[in-house]
């Protein structure tokens, strides 16, 4: 994983579990990989880790099991969802906005393109 300098690494380790997440990698009511494993396996500190984990717990996306380890929640997929589409709204689109106003681009035009790219996508 490559760390970019202007999000706290455990944001980013968060970041790296919603993909793992939406893209279904890590299954409902199944077990995720242990703190010791994902901090092996993105070569940073197992407390960074578990910050990590911890607001995926706080979020209920995850849930320990004593002894077992964390499971991915029912509701993982959802929950990550309404989390990243306000960050998308909250951030990114604002952006987004400011540029399309700086380059003149209209609605219109990001309307089209959308469209042709789920028309391609299909």
């Amino acid at each position: 994983m490559d760390f970019k300098t202007n999000k706290p690494i455990y944001q980013q380790i968060v970041d790296f579990c919603f993909g793992k997440i939406l893209t279904r990698e890590w299954q409902a009511e199944e077990r995720v990989v242990s703190v010791r494993e994902l901090s092996t396996q993105l070569a940073v500190n197992s407390r960074t880790v578990l910050k990590a984990y911890e607001y995926l717990q706080a979020e209920g996306i995850i849930y320990p099991e004593r002894g077992m380890g964390y499971y991915l929640s029912r509701d993982a997929v959802r929950r990550v969802m309404k989390i990243q589409k306000k960050e998308f709204f909250d951030n990114q689109l604002t952006e987004t906005f400011h540029i399309m106003d700086l380059l003149g681009v209209s609605i219109e035009e990001i309307t089209e393109r959308y469209n042709n790219y789920k028309k391609e996508s299909t």
